[in-house]
């Protein structure tokens, strides 16, 4: 629904094979693997209250949790939502995680290496869909907040 109230329905596709993995969404496209925007969803706990955070990273990086946890100045231990959590705070399963039409606000960071393509490709709720976008139009709907800290080469 948020993708059609944002004009991006001419944009949306259905995948022949699942998108669960950057990989897998590269390959369907036939694009390259930094072209697809990873949504994952931490939980930052700080004494006894979980918060939870989303970075928006380039499929060929990995997620510099550390730096996330700054960027959204946030102190405590971090992990990865449990699938049952995420679709609790999110509203979508793991593998379809959409960074808008999240069911609770909640902050996002940005990787600026998504601005190496014209075009990157976001889970559109659903492991078949996605979506195409602009890494300016992605910022400006999300209200993500850019890092080029968050999103770290896989080749380390």
């Amino acid at each position: 629904m948020e993708l059609l109230k944002a004009g991006l329905e001419g944009s949306i596709k259905e995948l022949q094979k699942t998108a669960r993995t950057a990989e897998d969404a590269a390959n369907s496209l036939r694009v390259n693997q930094g072209a697809i925007v990873k949504t994952l969803v931490f939980w930052i706990q700080d004494c006894k209250v979980k918060k939870p955070v989303i970075s928006l990273v380039a499929g060929d990086r990995i997620c510099n949790v550390k730096e996330l946890k700054k960027e959204v100045n946030y102190n405590g231990t971090q992990t990865k939502m449990e699938a049952g959590d995420v679709k609790k705070v999110t509203g979508f399963t793991i593998g379809g995680v959409s960074p808008i039409g999240l069911i609770n606000p909640i902050p996002i960071v940005i990787d600026c290496s998504i601005f190496r393509f014209e075009m990157v490709w976001c889970a559109a709720g659903h492991p078949f869909f996605v979506f195409s976008i602009s890494p300016r139009d992605l910022v400006s709907i999300t209200n993500g907040q850019l890092s080029n800290k968050v999103g770290l080469s896989s080749n380390i």
